[in-house]
């Protein structure tokens, strides 16, 4: 916006606050839940180009008036840390899911599809969330590959952040600062990047798992402002103090609002925010968004009014956000209409002074983007059987999962339990056409007796990762992959037994979020019949290749110990 069309919008909103000028709609008959008070304000909104001009509308003119008929007028709400790519939904079809549900903004990651296919990635999600009924503020990913480790479709340099900068004018944020070793170790090209985002007066988004004491004072001295992987209350306190603002995380994966609350009292309160990082569409569509976190942070004890703070002005004042956040005059007129603040139940939800959805449907369909450079993105490697190894008649490095956790252990066991069905084989593929590597080792938790389980979509370089009974059944599943454009699969045989494709990078869909809940479910049915006992087996799959999570990972380089932020061998010493 050119400063003398921002004269022109203050000059419309003063005019229409003091009755010059016709507003465009009033709000009346509400409640407005005031996020600066804490109060519940029996008043009414005038809006006038999708702004709030007053919050005193009696008896000025108006094109339209709404009847609130009693409900709660909140500011819509915002996810201050999320990868919508994790959704499996375009930034379309994720906008369609969530702002029946309340929300209005988001801060998203884009490192999942950057790790595929780069800056052209990133600006994809930028065209393809344009013109929706939301805001998407994309930060600029900080960790193209995450890591040295492996293997990802496309690097980020310390020079390609500043033009992507460039490119993404209004980015809120470098995004999330995985590679702390490389901060700790004060890496060039990390420390570039926030420089960089440092000099533009950009914020810095951190990731610093169980990071503490001397560790966690040079990593935050580097000028990381947030955190969303603090898991226990001491790890959030020690964070607070320190003057990290916190991002307490209530996603599909990972749960952390009941532990992040026990460390806020009413002096930190505004250091924090609800955030999802990861939410599936099954979540989206049976739990909520925003307002399922709500609810639970209501039920654990938090006033509704501090509960809304939370995902409204906390996470814009994090951000700076532009006027956004709060129901106040020159702020946007983002508004959700509550019919209680206890199930917070939505009946409807203005976006810019317009009504974007009502009772739990959109005003009107959105446009699709179909982009085709985003679509058929798997290419395997050569004589990719001959690749999968695996050795035989010794002790073995394996990786233990655990039900719904990121979190691994290292386990020493005997390569022949994978004959027994007490270990599977577990490879990750090598997919962007780079180098043809094929990681290979073994799982123990998932319990496949046979068939194999495979996706691309496997965090955060995004290769083939598959765990199955036999090497011949992970081959299977990565042809049957590449055959669709990447996804999920699952098949027994040699044959696919269920698939969802997510044609989109290997990452994304273009259908409707009920179309593609409908298809996991089934998947993780299927997978179930195999005999794994993991609650959400695609998921925990995903995360296997990891490696700036504790403690051992598979990427397609090999085997890799977190703690020594090194690769080890297969074979157990």
């Amino acid at each position: 916006m050119t400063i003398s069309d921002r004269k022109e919008m203050m000059k419309k909103l003063i005019g229409a606050a003091r009755g010059e000028d016709i507003l465009d709609l009033v709000i009346e008959g509400g409640k407005v839940v005031s996020v600066f008070t804490g109060e519940l304000l029996d008043i009414d909104i005038g809006i006038k180009d999708g702004m709030i001009a007053t919050l005193d509308p009696g008896g000025l003119p108006s094109k339209d008036r709404v009847d609130a008929k009693g409900a709660f007028v909140a500011p819509s709400f915002i996810d201050g840390h999320i990868h919508v790519e994790s959704s499996m939904l375009s930034p379309e079809r994720f906008a369609e899911a969530v702002v029946p549900r309340g929300t209005g903004a988001v801060v998203s990651d884009p490192h999942e599809i950057a790790n595929v296919l780069g800056i052209p990635g990133v600006i994809y999600m930028r065209n393809a969330s344009s013109g929706l009924p939301m805001d998407f503020h994309f930060t600029i990913p900080s960790c193209v590959p995450a890591t040295h480790l492996e293997t990802s479709g496309a690097s980020i340099s310390a020079k390609d952040v500043g033009e992507l900068m460039d490119a993404m004018q209004g980015s809120p944020a470098l995004s999330e600062m995985m590679n702390y070793p490389g901060v700790l170790f004060r890496d060039e090209e990390v420390l570039s990047k926030i420089a960089e985002a440092k000099e533009r007066r950009m914020k810095v988004d951190g990731h610093s798992p169980m990071l503490t004491g001397r560790d966690l004072d040079a990593y935050l001295a580097a000028g990381v402002d947030t955190d969303h992987e603090s898991t226990s209350r001491d790890e959030v306190l020690e964070k607070l103090r320190k003057g990290c603002f916190i991002l307490a995380r209530e996603g599909s994966a990972s749960k952390n609002l009941e532990e992040a609350l026990k460390a806020l009292n009413p002096a930190s309160f505004s250091r924090a925010a609800i955030v999802s990082d990861d939410r599936h569409p099954e979540s989206l569509l049976e739990e909520g968004h925003l307002d399922s976190s709500l609810r639970k942070a209501v039920s654990l004890g938090l006033s509704p009014v501090d509960a809304l703070r939370l995902v409204t002005i906390n996470p814009a004042l994090a951000f700076d956000l532009d006027r956004v956040g709060a129901v106040a005059p020159g702020y946007f007129a983002n508004l959700v209409l509550l019919q209680d603040l206890h199930s917070f139940s939505i009946r409807s939800v203005y976006y810019r002074g317009t009504l974007a959805a009502e009772n739990g449907k959109l005003a009107s369909p959105l446009r699709i983007l179909r982009e085709e450079s985003v679509l058929s993105t798997v290419t395997l490697p050569e004589r990719m059987e001959e690749k999968l190894v695996y050795p035989q008649n010794c002790l073995v490095n394996a990786i233990r999962v655990f039900p719904d956790q990121i979190l691994t252990r290292k386990e020493i066991r005997p390569a022949s339990a994978a004959r027994t069905g007490e270990l599977n084989f577990a490879a990750v593929i090598e997919r962007h056409g780079k180098n043809g590597n094929i990681g290979t080792g073994f799982v123990s938790g998932f319990g496949l007796k046979t068939g194999a389980i495979a996706s691309t979509v496997s965090h955060d370089s995004h290769n083939i990762v598959a765990v199955g009974a036999s090497p011949s059944e992970i081959a299977s599943a990565a042809r049957a992959l590449a055959r669709m454009g990447g996804g999920y699969v699952i098949v027994r045989n040699g044959e696919v037994l269920a698939s969802l494709p997510l044609e989109v990078a290997g990452l994304m869909s273009l259908k409707p979020a009920g179309e593609v809940a409908s298809s996991l479910k089934i998947l993780h049915q299927i997978a179930g019949s195999l005999g794994t006992p993991l609650p959400s087996p695609l998921m925990t799959m995903s995360f296997i290749a990891l490696p700036v999570i504790p403690e051992i990972r598979l990427t397609d380089k090999g085997l890799v110990d977190v703690g020594k932020f090194d690769l080890i061998p297969l074979k157990a010493d």
